[in-house]
């Protein structure tokens, strides 16, 4: 049920974001007068699950949920149509428009998307404010992944500066080393000021670590496993790690190790429970797993909680847009720089329907709608022909040349951006695949 909540998500997010950027397309066209012959969600070669005519425009959904399209007359597009342009141009046509028109009707997609996302982070900063961990309020310091230890951090450490500067959020520490690609992390171990040096040939592998740190808490037990170590000992919800065999002892990785030392042995573990430490003998099993589930940090470390009026949400959703953007023009760039091997993590649909949670949750579904729309408007942006971006960068030539671009070398480019296309298409959603069996 949780891969069909995912799969159900996306199509509704992709659904919402291709309608409303093909109607910005569709909406400056009509704005100068340019007749538009057909506005399809998702795309329908030999057929249509749905068609309606209304005036000049056929209105439909397709079949294949991988997009949509409008197609305005008179423009050379991914239909590859040019029966049209063997014609005299009609006054209604895109290419009888002047270019500076034509260049607003090409941006109206991208101009959509990224109001879009702007429009949507607004409205959720309104609903459901802004919760985070601080960074300062991790005051436990880190778990580091093996990585991270490789890297020179350990247990512990306080992240104190990135390149000498303070990141606010926790969560916000990991993306900021790998997009700014980070020479320098101050951090606090033993009282003391350590920089650990982020050598540029860890840049791939942080790019495939999901979690760098983790911030450190306490190890207090959620819920017990039936028929497990930690039930056989009596281990109740909410008992606290203090010692390991008469060792103090507070954090989960303390743990990790006694029980990596002592498979199929007894040790002991010292838990609080109601404010009096109780021993329990624990049997480690071979897999060194007792059956418990633990508390969160977010659950046990004070989370920062910004509310907005409707007034304040508007500045600070345009802020969270803008950053946004930043952001993955960074990412982008990895992606184009060979040695940071970005591209082996180039994902296609499953990828993307992977993001969002296998549960219903309208806040995730919006914040990753307004990601995804300013994905989307910055993809479109980029100079390959086929592409939004292709078409903006032939008329920007054509409005300071004073030359417009032939029929045929139009036809052409267009041919090799849909190749280019396709080659990524193939090779992101092949990644996909390969990810699946490794």
């Amino acid at each position: 049920m949780g891969i069909i909540t995912q799969i159900i998500q996306f199509l509704l997010s992709l659904s919402i974001l291709v309608t409303l950027h093909e109607l910005g397309h569709f909406t400056l066209a009509r704005i100068f007068n340019t007749r538009v012959e057909k506005f399809y969600l998702f795309f329908n070669p030999w057929f249509s699950l749905f068609k309606i005519k209304r005036g000049h425009t056929e209105y439909g959904i397709g079949w294949v949920p991988l997009g949509g399209y409008v197609k305005i007359a008179g423009m050379i597009d991914e239909s590859m149509d040019t029966e049209q342009l063997s014609k005299p141009p009609e006054p209604w046509e895109y290419r009888s428009k002047p270019a500076w028109q034509r260049f607003l009707i090409i941006s109206g997609g991208v101009i959509v998307n990224f109001l879009l996302g702007i429009l949507i982070y607004t409205f959720i900063l309104y609903t459901w404010g802004e919760h985070y961990l601080p960074t300062e309020n991790a005051v436990y310091g880190v778990t580091c992944d093996p990585l991270a230890k490789e890297i020179g951090f350990e247990d512990g450490d306080k992240i104190l500066y990135v390149d000498g500067e303070q990141i606010e959020s926790f969560l916000h520490i990991a993306p900021t080393i790998v997009i700014d690609n980070a020479q320098t992390v101050t951090v606090e171990r033993n009282n003391n000021l350590v920089d650990v040096k982020i050598d540029e040939s860890y840049i791939p592998q942080l790019l495939k670590t999901q979690y760098l740190f983790f911030p450190r808490a306490p190890m207090i037990v959620s819920y017990i496993a039936e028929g497990s170590a930690a039930e056989q000992a009596n281990m109740l919800p909410n008992d606290k790690l203090v010692a390991i065999n008469g060792t103090k002892a507070t954090f989960l990785e303390e743990f990790k190790e006694v029980a990596q030392k002592n498979l199929n042995k007894s040790i002991t573990l010292t838990m609080e429970r109601d404010g009096q430490n109780i021993d329990l003998a624990v049997n480690i099993p071979e897999t060194g797993i007792i059956g418990v589930g633990l508390k969160s940090p977010f659950e046990l470390l004070e989370l920062k909680r910004n509310e907005f009026t409707f007034l304040q949400s508007i500045p600070a959703g345009i802020k969270k847009g803008a950053n946004t953007i930043s952001s993955y023009v960074k990412q982008l760039k990895l992606v184009f720089s060979p040695k940071t091997k970005a591209y082996e993590s180039v994902g296609g649909f499953i990828a993307i329907g992977s993001i969002f949670p296998k549960y219903w949750d309208w806040q995730s579904f919006w914040e990753l709608t307004a990601l995804l729309s300013i994905i989307l408007a910055i993809m479109n942006m980029l100079p390959i022909p086929a592409l939004d971006g292709g078409h903006m960068v032939f008329l920007i030539y054509e409005m300071v040349s004073g030359r417009k671009p032939s029929d045929k070398f139009m036809e052409f480019t267009q041919i090799l951006g849909l190749l280019f296309i396709l080659a990524l298409f193939i090779f992101a959603n092949a990644n996909d695949v390969i990810k699946l069996f490794r």
